[in-house]
This record gives C-alpha cells, sequence and structure tokens, in this order.
C-alpha cells in the first residue's frame, strides 16, 4: 500500500507542528494459481513411443531423453528448427498422449495445454505398428482426445509424419493411412532413426509456418458487477463488537495508536462516519472491546 502522510501533512493554522504522522496503508495479499503454456510455432502430438523425441532430436539442437519404452519424454521440450540461412522455427515435443488424455489421464492435462499456444501439429504415427498398435486408430484416438480437451484445438492444422518407416510392416500401414487419410492431411513417410524423409517433412512445415497466422491469445471477457456496499458493519460476537468496512480499516491500520494526538484523530473520523452512533444503537456500554481490523480497544466516551 501507499505510504503513510507525514506530520507536516496535519498542519492547521492552530498546529503549526503537529506530533502525529500516519503509519503506511496495509498492503493486498492474494494467492494467484498461475499456469505455464510454451509458446511454439510447432507441436509434435502423439501416442507415447512413436518417436517424437527422436524427431526434434534430429531436426534441432534440443536433446530430449530417448529410450525405448512409453512416457520417457514427461515434460515438453523446445528445439529451434533451422531451415536454410534465414529460416526458422519453434518445435515443441509435447509428451505422449494416451485415451483419456482430455480428462486427466496419464497427466493429460499438464501436457495438452502446451499444445494451445502452437499453430501447426505434426502427428507423429508409428506407421510400423510396432507397439501393437494400428496407426490409423492411434489418429483417431489422439484427434478425438485433442477435440475433447479442447474444441479448438480439433481445427488446428496437421501434417502426418508417418515415422519408422525404416521397420516391417510400414509399407502396408502407409498405403491404409494414405487411402484413408490422403485427401484431407498431406502425409510424409519418415524414419526419425535414419533420418530418411525429414527434409521434405522440416521444409514443408516451414512453409506452412510462413503462411500461417500468429495466434493472439485473448482471454475470454468476464462480465463485472459493481455492488454497493455499505460504508460500514457492526455486529456483536462472544461479547466483541466488530466493525468492518474498508474505509475504517484502513483509518486504524494507519493510525499510530502509540500517539495521543493521532488516536484524537481517529476518534474523530469515526464520530463524523457516525460508528460511534451505530455502536450506541446496538447497545454499546462504556468497557466493552470494540475490534477492528487487527485492533481491539475499550469503548469509553
Amino acid at each position: 500500500g501507499r505510504g503513510g502522510r507525514g506530520n507536516a501533512r496535519f498542519a492547521t493554522p492552530y498546529n503549526k507542528a503537529p506530533k502525529m504522522a500516519e503509519n503506511g496503508e496495509p498492503g493486498e495479499e492474494r494467492w494467484l494459481s498461475m499456469e505455464l503454456k510454451l509458446l511454439a510455432d510447432v507441436g509434435l502430438v502423439g501416442f507415447p513411443n512413436v518417436g517424437k523425441s527422436t524427431l526434434i532430436s534430429r531436426v534441432s539442437a534440443a536433446k530430449p531423453k530417448i529410450a525405448d519404452y512409453p512416457f520417457t519424454t514427461i515434460t515438453p521440450n523446445l528445439g529451434v528448427v533451422r531451415v536454410g540461412d534465414e529460416r526458422s522455427f519453434v518445435m515443441a515435443d509435447i509428451p505422449g498422449l494416451i485415451e483419456g488424455a482430455h480428462a486427466g489421464s496419464g497427466l493429460g492435462h499438464d501436457f495438452l495445454r502446451h499444445l494451445e499456444r502452437t499453430r501447426l501439429f505434426i502427428h507423429v504415427l508409428d506407421v510400423a505398428g510396432s507397439e501393437g498398435r494400428d496407426p490409423l486408430v492411434d489418429f483417431q484416438t489422439i484427434n478425438r482426445e485433442l477435440a475433447l480437451y479442447n474444441p479448438i484445438l480439433a481445427e488446428m492444422p496437421q501434417v502426418i509424419a508417418a515415422n519408422k518407416m525404416d521397420l516391417p510392416g510400414a509399407g502396408d500401414n502407409l498405403a491404409r493411412l494414405e487411402e484413408a487419410w490422403g485427401g484431407d492431411y498431406e502425409i510424409f513417410p519418415i524414419s526419425a532413426v535414419t533420418g530418411t524423409g525429414l527434409d521434405k517433412l522440416i521444409y514443408r512445415v516451414a512453409e506452412l509456418t510462413e503462411e500461417l497466422p500468429v495466434q493472439v491469445q485473448q482471454g475470454i471477457p468476464q462480465p463485472v458487477t459493481h455492488k454497493a456496499e455499505p460504508r460500514f458493519t457492526i455486529y456483536r460476537q462472544e461479547g466483541i463488537y466488530h466493525i468492518k468496512g474498508r474505509e475504517i480499516e484502513r483509518h486504524v491500520a494507519m493510525t499510530d495508536m502509540e500517539n495521543e494526538e493521532a488516536v484524537e484523530r481517529l476518534q474523530w473520523i469515526m464520530e463524523r462516519m457516525g460508528i460511534e452512533e451505530e455502536l450506541k444503537a446496538a447497545g454499546i456500554k462504556i468497557g466493552d472491546t470494540v475490534k477492528i481490523g487487527k485492533i481491539e480497544f475499550e469503548f469509553f466516551e
């Protein structure tokens, strides 16, 4: 809060050198819940262990943890992908999503929120089905989770990275993938391990990021209701008269209770505000305890 006024501010023609000064106004305290969302141009999405971390490590200087088991990546990784001498974009390796991610399964909320700040998704699929899943079903599952978490994510542009083309069975699944989704999405057969197809994918993503507008995050306007409140309220609890009100509590907090002049001024303020009259109407007696803010004192006339 603001600092208190010095004694010169209380000088009058009758009291040119007052001995009182105000305390500083109490500051405001509040607990805030802050949520970090990474800012990236491109987000890698897909099931765990489909090769997202390997992909970002091949096309950028990012060094994520890479291992042959699910959920190796548990925090998002950022990497700057440079295309030629003048073009670049920021890529985010989002930890793997699973079915039910929109409801928080597999830390889904922690991961999905980072996608809200991207402009384009690279949907990485294990097209070889090396984990025993069907890549076409994986594609539908992840897109459904995106839509259930935030419908806007379902409308984000995507390209498909058909990864693990170096493994058996990838060719057959790629043909199925192109037949099912080739008319709606650009599909790039790649092998993140060997680097095959990465150049074509990255150059096309760089073109798309230049074409897509930069997102401006706008908060949803909330209605503001101004409700008139009484200047102060008085109630009795356990024999103590409590006085509540922002104005009077501020005056009390800024009053030096060890200074006689300051206390007299506070009494004058309370009288002008009508507090003394309201206390009497509430049945207060001399010697009863009055509490304002953190200060307690005995009532007297």
